[in-house]
């Protein structure tokens, strides 16, 4: 399935491209109308960029946790550093590499986050924006022809932004 996604600066331009596009043919089922009024990011399904952060954090997290006790805990090993004068050798290892579990999980979750959600939500998170900013987004679904018929007639509207996707 192809989507064509397009910016509009207000509410009366947007439902005057919803107009004309239902006038060249298209059904109600193939353009939706996200803003204020109408439906929302997430009724419409738009994705969540924490999710994508919460996914690359837990990814993350399975690997640095157990990295990081073993790089803590193997540079106490190296270094014999006294981190509890009054515990044993082994005591002071096992406490270096907790403190480098412990940096693991944060750094994973720190980059996680930041990777999650600049990158992982794709194009949802600056339509998300545009949507809290007061535009409104028509979406139109179908083949290849209602796509480009619909570019042809949305552009009559000058969006401030018009893209074309693709599914499978």
């Amino acid at each position: 399935m192809n989507y064509l996604v397009a910016v509009l600066p207000e509410k009366t331009t947007a439902e005057a491209a919803y107009s004309a596009l239902e006038q060249q043919g298209l059904s109600k089922s193939q353009v939706n109308i996200l803003g204020q009024g109408y439906k929302s990011a997430d009724e419409f399904g738009l994705i969540n960029p924490e999710k994508p952060a919460r996914k690359e954090v837990s990814r993350l997290l399975y690997w640095l946790i157990p990295f990081g006790f073993i790089a803590g805990y193997a540079f106490n090993l190296l270094t014999r550093i006294e981190i509890l004068p009054q515990v044993t050798t082994f005591g002071n290892h096992f406490i270096a590499g907790l403190l480098g579990a412990a940096s693991g999980g944060l750094g994973a979750w720190v980059v996680g986050r930041l990777v999650g959600l600049t990158v992982g939500s794709g194009d949802a998170l600056s339509y998300r924006n545009r949507l809290n900013a007061g535009k409104y987004l028509i979406v139109v679904n179908g083949n290849e022809g209602i796509i480009r018929e619909a570019t042809r007639v949305l552009r009559q509207f000058e969006p401030e932004n018009i893209q074309g996707y693709t599914g499978g």
